[in-house]
């Protein structure tokens, strides 16, 4: 069809004349749109004898092609010239090295975390993971807290829609260890998230880090979790550090203590780090509970053990003298960038 070619002739005249994206636009709905000149052309095939008609469709096909493979072309060279002239109005090089990205680093958490697994590694402790939505039955009821237990009153408590709890401490996960490998011994670390629906002040936030201890076999005696404890406190506060426990209560063991550990900011001296008292409270432990035990797959006549836990926040708020815990989690790099070398 010889209007095919004499349109594809114009239109490939005009086109090397345009030189901005408006332009090409129109060029396009002009010639290649839905209301075209080819388009127009192709709708006009159906008016031609029929032996006409394949011979014209091709034709008029060959023409569109060659037009959209220009404007493909024309649209391209455009591109190019203007990202040339936007790097030369910047007067840039794109040959220069580009601007190095600044290397990431440890949070603090993290840090102090990672420390914390050294240590009680190195003494025969596993690692064991649980889940953050935990059931009620293994965040309380086997942990000796049933429904109506005041100590309940102790934890404010995230619940789902479905009655599962976010877990308001890694003691769940003891549970889990030890139904895992009960009636053999187990020695494990519980590490990890917990929450409770607590007002965010400079001392408590809503989410935190625990680590939590565990060790269940034949003759497991209070000696020798205050040997673990005092091992833990010098190699994580300094050789010369010395621990005190005094008496406390928790619903899951029984005897129960609070463990402090002497000032290591002033030599037990007295200061504002531990309130002038020469001690600094560090954590909660105890005997695991009989029922704790039945619970978890032992005999308690046969099998003993001891637990721990510890709140990694207020760690890492003693060692780095830090006075607000919402400083860990406002992602400000001027606070990050303090441990860099950690």
């Amino acid at each position: 069809m010889e209007e095919a070619q004499q349109i594809e002739e114009v239109a490939l005249q005009e086109l090397a004349t345009l030189d901005d994206s408006k332009s090409l636009d129109d060029w396009r709905v002009k010639y290649l749109g839905k209301a075209g000149q080819m388009t127009l052309l192709v709708r006009s095939i159906g008016a031609l004898p029929k032996e006409e008609r394949s011979e014209a469709g091709k034709k008029i096909n060959l023409s569109r092609k060659s037009l959209s493979d220009a404007l493909d072309a024309r649209t391209a060279d455009l591109a190019a010239r203007e990202r040339a002239a936007r790097l030369a109005a910047a007067k840039a090089d794109p040959s220069l090295p580009g601007v190095a990205i600044e290397m990431g680093n440890r949070h603090p958490i993290q840090v102090v975390m990672r420390d914390i697994r050294s240590i009680l590694k190195s003494m025969g402790f596993a690692t064991a993971h649980g889940p953050e939505v935990e059931l009620d039955e293994y965040n309380f009821e086997l942990l000796n807290i049933p429904p109506d237990h005041p100590a309940r009153d102790m934890w404010d408590t995230f619940y789902t829609t479905e009655g599962e709890v976010l877990r308001t401490h890694t003691s769940p996960v003891q549970v889990r260890a030890m139904r895992a490998h009960a009636p053999e011994p187990v020695k494990v670390i519980c590490p990890g998230r917990v929450f409770r629906y607590e007002q965010v002040t400079a001392r408590s936030e809503s989410m935190f880090h625990q680590v939590e201890g565990l060790e269940v076999g034949p003759n497991v005696t209070m000696r020798d979790l205050l040997g673990v404890l005092q091992s833990f406190a010098r190699k994580l506060f300094g050789d010369t550090r010395t621990i005190r426990v005094r008496n406390s209560f928790f619903p899951f063991t029984e005897p129960s203590i609070e463990v402090d550990v002497d000032c290591f900011n002033c030599e037990a001296k007295g200061c504002s780090i531990c309130k002038h008292t020469g001690w600094i409270e560090i954590l909660g432990a105890g005997m695991v509970h009989p029922v704790v035990l039945t619970n978890g797959g032992y005999d308690p006549a046969t099998m003993t053990g001891y637990a721990f836990g510890l709140g990694i926040e207020r760690i890492a708020m003693l060692r780095y003298r830090i006075q607000d815990i919402r400083h860990f989690y406002r992602n400000d790099l001027r606070f990050l960038r303090q441990f860099q070398s950690a």
